[in-house]
């Protein structure tokens, strides 16, 4: 099933799930997918692995087993930048035969130790060359608060705006802590045009270390309110893990209240989190 049509039934919920590390046994993430499957998400994304080091070996089959194991609905993250067209056209092939349709098309971080190929170095690129090779669904990832990269949200959003005019069919977007930062990302990307679906990407805090690495890799800011909460409960890791799930959940119930299209929660495959705030806001999701 296409993504993009499952927004014509209400709001959408999703997961997000990385394969294990290349020295840990793949059998891991089907522990977690196990636990996860009786949540019932619309979708489960798999990521390509971070700083330029994934393989779609792993990739595609968790996503193929995900479809034909659990009876849900895979996305496929794909990078570009460290990819020629040849290989990329060989990945997707891959995905074609696992019956993969949803792809999440990315530029992807930059590694130092990795230098770039040349040929993509966007991912509006990306998404207009899938768009010749195949009948994909085309995700496209956005920034509530602006891509690291780029100087300001005017040229943020113009950007974004390539990357749906090439093809990509709805957005997720990168976590954020404070929903007000996604509103007003929302009403300036509807002002330039975009009027695809989008997804409010939530990630509960369960680690204060792994949290402050995402928001230097992403550039997201820190409220007040997160900002006490991590410093009152970073030595306890129950108590700043329940008040993550709490947060998380706080910020899911208002998104669904403003009418957002689709939360996408990264699970940071931890099922026990996941099941947490799913059985908390399952009822005001589907309602």
């Amino acid at each position: 099933m296409r993504i993009r049509d499952m927004f014509e039934k209400g709001t959408v919920f999703s997961f997000e799930i990385f394969p294990p590390k290349k020295t840990a046994p793949v059998e891991i993430i089907y522990n977690t997918l196990e636990e996860l499957k009786d949540l019932k998400p619309d979708f489960i994304s798999v990521t390509y692995g971070a700083g330029g080091s994934g393989n779609s070996v792993p990739t595609c089959e968790i996503a193929h087993t995900i479809k034909e194991r659990y009876g849900i609905e895979p996305a496929a993250h794909l990078p570009c930048i460290n990819y020629t067209k040849d290989e990329i056209t060989a990945i997707l092939k891959d995905f074609e035969e696992h019956g993969i349709e949803n792809i999440l098309a990315l530029r992807g971080d930059i590694n130092p130790d990795i230098p770039p190929k040349k040929e993509f170095k966007y991912a509006s690129e990306l998404v207009e060359f899938i768009k010749t090779k195949g009948d994909f669904d085309i995700a496209g990832a956005c920034y509530p608060e602006g891509h690291v990269d780029t100087p300001d949200m005017v040229q943020d959003v113009l950007n974004l705006k390539k990357k749906v005019d090439a093809g990509a069919s709805h957005l997720i977007s990168q976590l954020f802590f404070d929903n007000q930062y996604f509103y007003s990302f929302v009403e300036k990307a509807k002002i330039a045009g975009i009027n695809v679906p989008i997804e409010a990407g939530i990630m509960p805090v369960t680690n204060k270390k792994s949290i402050e690495r995402m928001v230097s890799m992403c550039g997201a800011s820190l409220p007040p309110k997160f900002a006490k909460m991590m410093q009152k409960y970073e030595n306890n890791p129950e108590a700043l893990r329940d008040a993550g799930i709490a947060y998380a959940i706080d910020q899911i119930v208002d998104l669904v209240s403003n009418g957002v299209d689709g939360i996408h929660l990264y699970t940071m495959n931890n099922a026990y989190v996941a099941r947490r705030i799913t059985e908390a806001v399952g009822n005001i999701i589907r309602g």
